[in-house]
């Protein structure tokens, strides 16, 4: 199935349902998540935002009385089929949380973490794919001779930017990121919106941000979520200046939510 640009959507849900036990937290979303572009999904608190976001790589699965009904998608094949496996979903669809969660492990160990567990690198190759991936998120010259530190002792900044190498380390092709930057100070938030325009070249991004400045500045499409509904979604420049919803409208205007 194609998009409306005649490009076939990375990520599709159709007609989503998903409750929490009786609470019906997405009602009849049907979404299309373009490769290679940067897709902001968002809308005030409560609205669904990283609950569909979690629908992509089945981070739901995890809470107990959850159903959904409805299809979602990875390049055209339902990732709820009874055959789907998924570790390697999940190695192909990865999460950047809110916070920088590394573990306690050195920042060698961190990035090579995913590879050992997928047996993606013998041991010769493990150090080649570390440097590459944290070259990926500009790391590598700042910490190459401190591979052997904690990744614990790392700033906010590079702590999540070592969050997004060990999740490039193991070869994802989606990355969703449930508002990277919200612990984040400005600077560093710019850094990681740079890293995240750099990405998109190579992997399909949707990020959930209460930042709507930052949604404008680095998506490519934006889905404007209420009360469990998907709005709108379109091309960024179109979602922020020509809303076709006046629900979309008074959000952007800051006369609700």
């Amino acid at each position: 199935m194609r998009d409306i640009k005649g490009v076939t959507p990375k990520l599709e849900t159709r007609a989503l349902d998903l409750f929490y036990g009786h609470f019906h937290a997405l009602k009849q979303v049907s979404v299309s998540i373009r490769p290679r572009a940067i897709t902001a999904i968002i809308g005030p608190s409560g609205c669904g935002k990283s609950t569909l976001l979690r629908v992509f790589n089945r981070m739901n699965d995890t809470i107990p009385g959850v159903r959904l009904s409805g299809e979602v998608l990875l390049d055209g094949q339902s990732i709820y089929s009874r055959n789907t496996d998924i570790q390697r979903l999940r190695k192909k669809v990865g999460m950047v949380f809110q916070r920088p969660n590394p573990f306690p492990l050195s920042v060698f160990e961190n990035v090579a973490y995913g590879p050992k567990i997928h047996r993606l690198a013998n041991s010769g190759d493990l150090h080649e794919q570390v440097e590459a991936s944290l070259k990926q998120t500009g790391l590598w010259d700042d910490l190459k001779g401190r591979l052997n530190a904690s990744a614990l002792s790392l700033s906010p900044e590079q702590q999540q930017r070592l969050c997004i190498s060990r999740l490039l380390a193991v070869e994802p092709e989606v990355l969703l990121m449930d508002e990277p930057c919200s612990a984040l100070d400005p600077i560093a938030t710019a850094q990681i919106e740079e890293l995240l325009m750099q990405l998109k070249t190579q992997y399909t991004i949707a990020i959930v941000t209460h930042n709507m400045q930052q949604a404008a500045r680095i998506s490519d499409e934006t889905a404007y979520m209420l009360l469990g509904e998907l709005v709108e979604v379109g091309q960024t420049n179109a979602v922020f200046t020509r809303p076709r919803d006046p629900r979309t409208e008074q959000y952007i205007s800051g006369r609700f939510g």
